[in-house]
């Protein structure tokens, strides 16, 4: 299943990879590990930030996509399942909504 996944990163370890000149390396080995369809870097919330598509196949995925950042970086990491408009189109809204409205 195909998941967005929203990081946080807390000035204060990132600053330090980028004082100590690791954070390329730190992230491209994140990145390459994860292999995200998509990812952009972003603000959230005052914070640098990340957002990436992944597609898990079982719940046991997500610690190795999230400890990274965990660990790297004291990272705050949400999880939430996305569709494409063709998963949407599948989903049967019409029908629920005749079963449930």
């Amino acid at each position: 299943m195909r998941m967005l996944v929203q990081i946080t990163l807390p000035p204060e370890d990132f600053n330090d990879k980028v004082r100590d000149g690791t954070i390329g390396e730190t992230m491209q080995a994140i990145l390459a590990d994860i292999d995200p369809e998509a990812v952009y870097f972003t603000e959230m919330g005052g914070d640098r930030g990340a957002i990436m598509i992944v597609d898990v196949e079982n719940p046991s995925a997500i610690p190795r996509i999230a400890e990274p950042w965990f660990l790297q970086f004291n990272a705050a990491v949400q999880f939430g399942i996305v569709m494409s408009p063709e998963e949407l189109a599948a989903a049967g809204l019409e029908e629920l909504g005749r079963k449930w409205g």
